[in-house]
């Protein structure tokens, strides 16, 4: 069994008061300060780990798409029907933090920030993300488990980029969910073997 170092431990601590902090009042209204006194630090020691608040929104950045692409990894290795283990997965993609960001009042703004600060990130982490997809649907339609009606590389793109729609087109976490599932049962009608 391995634990946690000190620094990860202080590292974590300080991410969680981050996002509490960017959740609460927005990216641009949270200050280091208002992050070193969430997190029951000086802000000193906040500067040795994080230069400063855009280097900590891209750290929580990469922790999303860690956590995802280890959520998406799990969801399809489920032994489920089809429609549960798309929804299981799209639910995943979206992230544990998706219903803190909608329901948030600044919202609209962390995700402009999310894009103004770790676009780069953003970019590579849904390359892997869709690679994720591409290797499932190959793997399954090679067993025999779906059928594709396309190639795999552009169903898999596909998959991400009509998430990314119904992320932007849903007023609450519950029409995202529930956006999230209908795709998810949609896909799976489409992909359902013969």
């Amino acid at each position: 069994m391995t634990f946690p170092s000190a620094i990860d431990l202080k590292t974590e601590t300080i991410l969680t008061a981050a996002w509490a902090g960017f959740a609460a009042y927005g990216f641009r209204k949270t200050s280091m300060d208002d992050i070193a006194r969430r997190a029951g630090m000086s802000r000193p020691a906040v500067y040795l780990h994080f230069k400063n608040k855009e280097a900590i929104f891209r750290a929580l950045v990469a922790r999303y798409y860690h956590e995802t692409e280890a959520g998406i990894r799990i969801a399809l290795q489920q032994e489920v029907g089809l429609a549960e283990k798309l929804n299981q997965a799209f639910a995943a993609h979206g992230g544990d933090r998706m219903e803190e960001m909608m329901s948030s009042a600044h919202g609209m703004e962390l995700f402009e920030a999310t894009m103004s600060v770790a676009g780069d990130m953003i970019e590579e982490g849904e390359e892997r993300l869709c690679g994720l997809y591409f290797t499932w649907l190959q793997e399954a339609a090679s067993k025999g488990e779906l059928r594709l009606s396309g190639a795999p590389e552009e169903m898999a793109r596909l998959f991400c980029v009509c998430l990314k729609g119904v992320k932007h087109n849903s007023s609450s976490f519950v029409q995202y969910q529930e956006g999230v599932a209908g795709y998810a049962r949609l896909c799976a009608q489409a992909l359902a073997p013969r």
